[in-house]
């Protein structure tokens, strides 16, 4: 293929992928064998292709979208058609039709429509198009289907022997013209002195044993150092951003462990395309990955202290109120069951990571909002659960509205946010 991408290149090399897309083989697969065809058809490591579909799928889901596509549109190793083509009657697919119709019912919502508008869809089949086209275009020659065998020769009705050009149908049993045409030899085989099995027309003569030449002896494999070097890189990077990230605010915590992510999964992908060297790398790709998109999912922005561990709060008067609690890692308890039954207390309590709890006396008259950037919400008996997980809530309690008023704006930026009446 040409170096140069343009868009009849592009489309080639789809058509292409199309015609010799992979097949998902029974064994090594996880769940429908979408990643181990892949892997298996382009030479690379399967657990990289796993890797690409987790990451993917922590994106907003696309990695689910583009899982279920494979699963209805690549066949299994022995079947005609893929589960999609199956349903259009195109083949057969040993795939149950019920479960076909469940796949494709399952595409709708993976797609986004229902959460985001569409935002999944568009880009997990941008991600996939891409993928595929760079992989294909790099790899693409490798397991190619094979050739549809030619058909055997034809056989005369009597079952003697093949129907020739040469002899005008007829077959010359023993035939000692077509024994010299074929082998030189102006006599049947040794074994066949009359001539009679057409089908040792063509063998030589038996020998004696033959003695096999040894295999050869395969030189071990040198140990890669694609692990090595990747992780020295990740390091390096990560050195050089901490030095400057005073000079350049950019190089904050979240744009920083992007950048080393990456170096690891570059390592990975260079790796599994060298013969599957820097393995180990996965360990720490994928809890880096997992810590990188809560970091960003959540925002953070609010809170901008440095404390670090637990705060318990009791007090028994509004005056002994903080106007507000934080901590940047830990969890804060806040206990407002003591104060009078009269007036008016606002208060915030915010945490970076961990869980922040109130409790607020049962006749006061309350009103809330509770948010978790990531993570779980109960807020006066409403629970939510996920990503950014509101809840706005005005109760004057058992005894209906009077006595004192509480105002609170509870929030967690990843963690758990509680609410209740002590």
């Amino acid at each position: 293929m040409s170096g140069n991408i343009n868009a009849a290149n592009v489309e080639e090399t789809l058509k292409d992928f199309w015609a010799s897309r992979p097949r998902r083989p029974h064994d090594g697969r996880k769940i429908a064998g979408v990643a181990a065809g892949i892997a298996r058809r382009y030479q690379v490591d399967p657990v990289i292709v796993r890797v690409a579909f987790v990451a993917m799928a922590l994106c907003n889901g696309a990695g689910v979208l583009v899982y279920l596509l494979g699963w209805l549109w690549l066949a299994q190793a022995d079947d005609e058609v893929s589960p999609a083509e199956a349903l259009l009657g195109r083949g057969r697919s040993a795939t149950p039709t019920p479960l076909t119709v469940l796949l494709g019912l399952a595409v709708v919502p993976a797609t986004g429509v229902f959460v985001d508008g569409g935002f999944t869809m568009v880009g997990g089949v941008l991600l996939s198009v891409g993928g595929i086209y760079l992989l294909h275009r790099g790899r693409g020659q490798f397991n190619r289907p094979e050739a549809v065998p030619a058909p055997a020769p034809a056989f005369d009705g009597v079952g003697v022997g093949p129907v020739t050009a040469s002899t005008g149908g007829v077959d010359p049993v023993g035939g000692p013209a077509l024994q010299e045409q074929r082998d030189g030899r102006a006599t049947p085989p040794a074994w066949d002195p009359l001539g009679a099995a057409p089908f040792a027309w063509d063998l030589p003569e038996p020998a004696a044993d033959v003695e096999q030449a040894p295999a050869a002896h395969r030189p071990a494999r040198r140990r890669s150092r694609v692990g090595t070097v990747t992780f020295a890189l990740a390091l390096i990077v990560l050195a050089t951003a901490a030095a400057v990230s005073r000079e350049w605010s950019w190089f904050d915590e979240v744009h920083t462990l992007g950048l080393v992510v990456a170096v690891l999964g570059a390592g990975l992908v260079f790796g599994a395309l060298r013969g599957g060297g820097g393995r180990g790398l996965i360990w720490l790709v994928v809890p880096l990955s997992v810590i990188g998109v809560a970091a960003t999912a959540a925002d953070f922005d609010g809170i901008r202290s440095d404390r670090v561990g637990s705060t318990r709060d009791a007090p028994a008067s509004i005056e002994q109120v903080e106007g507000r609690y934080d901590s940047g890692v830990g969890e804060v308890d806040l206990d407002l069951t003591r104060l009078p039954g009269t007036g008016t207390v606002r208060t915030e309590v915010e945490v970076g990571l961990g869980s922040a709890r109130v409790r607020v006396p049962q006749g006061a008259d309350v009103s809330v909002t509770c948010r978790a950037g990531l993570g779980s919400v109960r807020c006066l008996g409403r629970e939510s659960d996920g990503k950014d997980a509101v809840q706005r809530i005005d109760d004057d309690g058992p005894d209906g509205p009077g006595g004192l008023r509480v105002e609170l704006d509870v929030r967690s930026d990843v963690g758990e946010v509680e609410v209740s009446r002590g």
